[in-house]
């Protein structure tokens, strides 16, 4: 390769929820990033522009916010009970990380349409008309997750009029399963084995909280109890850098105590994981596009972090720890709904409204999810070749080569 060429992979830019990313089909990498480790981690990072110490991305892919710094590497899956094997990667804005640790529940919704589209599925599971359902498996977190995502002549249907509240246009609706989407090999998706604990946080206090993993390791606290009404948008939050330092500091504390990381050094780096979400009861808000939300049009009020921001609309895997812990009495989400818990419901964020729905149990040894389900939407936006600037990376493909 010549030092002054680039380097171009087939890549698709999409649309997934309310967050975007990058998707590969894990055969078009380069032979030097097709295993996990140093040299992938290199090139992902080179095609978002990351890290960008002026927190733009001007110089690749990324959208310089958590919603849209993002990576997934997709393939047909060799089990048996799966079509699709899905790899998610969050890319860090200001370093030289991918968080690997997680799964993006927005981009699962566009994973099936880029598997379909990218001849990965058998065309006898495909319809001509109608629903088709594709089996993923998450790398991430070793879960299924169903899609349905509907086909009009044969190819997936993108066209819609499902609107999703954090995205500007309506789409065709896809139907998401999250199966048994919760960390209970100790029996339960709470980490403590309680619904609600108490969480001593230096230099701010204590907390009443809810830790559990399903969807994603969550954090779940009262609004009141951190001065909040929590009817906030982003620019009330994401400009106070006091406040923004608090959060972070009570995400580093959760997820040592969620077994996470063992001190708060690992915490530091661990940014994807735990998401903070503020709890309130229904109130009466107007969202980030200016539309009147009344407290009589949803359940619970949540506002969630990611990646140490306020999120502008809300993660699909802490939609599923919401819609988890919304179904089990005694947790925070619980303590805040009209009635108690919920098998369904709907609950308000900054850019709108979103519906949920949840199968938890009671067992012996403690509750367990058996099921999320949501609808999404999901829309490529761009495919072709994304470049990166060769000399980077010509000594990997060279060794890749031998």
């Amino acid at each position: 390769m010549n030092e002054n060429s680039s380097l171009s992979i087939q890549a698709s830019y999409i649309r997934g929820g309310t967050s975007k990313g990058v998707f590969f089909a894990l055969d078009d990498l380069p032979a030097f990033a097709v295993e996990p480790g140093e040299a992938r981690d290199s090139l992902l990072l080179r095609v978002v522009g990351s890290p960008d110490p002026y927190g733009k991305h001007t110089d690749g892919m990324g959208g310089a916010t958590s919603s849209t710094s993002k990576v997934v590497i997709i393939s047909p899956s060799n089990r048996i009970d799966c079509d699709l094997n899905y790899l998610f990667g969050q890319v860090a804005i200001d370093r030289p990380k991918i968080d690997w640790s997680g799964n993006c529940g927005n981009l699962s919704a566009a994973v099936a349409g880029f598997g379909i589209s990218r001849g990965m599925l058998d065309p006898g599971k495909i319809p001509r008309n109608g629903f088709c359902e594709v089996r993923i498996w998450q790398e991430n977190i070793s879960k299924v997750i169903v899609a349905k995502v509907p086909i009009v002549n044969g190819l997936v249907q993108e066209d819609g009029g499902f609107e999703l509240d954090g995205v500007a246009f309506p789409a065709a609706e896809i139907l998401l399963d999250f199966v048994d989407p919760g960390d209970d090999s100790a029996g339960s998706v709470f980490p403590s084995g309680s619904v609600l604990d108490k969480l001593e946080v230096p230099g701010h206090g204590e907390y009443r909280v809810t830790l559990i993993n399903s969807g994603i390791p969550t954090v779940f606290l009262h609004a009141q109890d951190l001065g909040y009404s929590g009817t906030e948008l982003q620019d009330d939050i994401n400009s106070d850098l006091k406040a923004l330092e608090k959060f972070e500091n009570i995400r580093k504390k959760a997820s040592i105590a969620m077994g996470l990381v063992s001190d708060q050094n690992a915490a530091a780096e661990l940014q994807h994981t735990p998401k903070i979400a503020m709890v309130s009861a229904p109130k009466e808000y107007i969202s980030s596009s200016g539309k009147k939300i009344g407290m009589h049009d949803v359940d619970v009020m949540v506002r969630a972090f990611s990646m140490g921001k306020l999120h502008h609309a809300m993660m699909g895997t802490a939609a599923v720890a919401i819609a988890s812990a919304a179904a089990i009495p005694g947790t925070v989400i619980s303590e805040c709904l009209v009635g108690g818990p919920k098998s369904e419901l709907t609950f308000g964020h900054p850019s709108g409204i979103l519906k949920v729905g949840a199968e938890a149990e009671r067992t012996a040894k403690g509750w367990v999810v058996n099921k999320v389900s949501m609808s999404r939407s999901a829309r490529l936006i761009m495919e072709g070749q994304v470049k990166v600037p060769g000399a980077h990376f010509s000594s990997l493909l060279e060794s890749a080569n031998k």
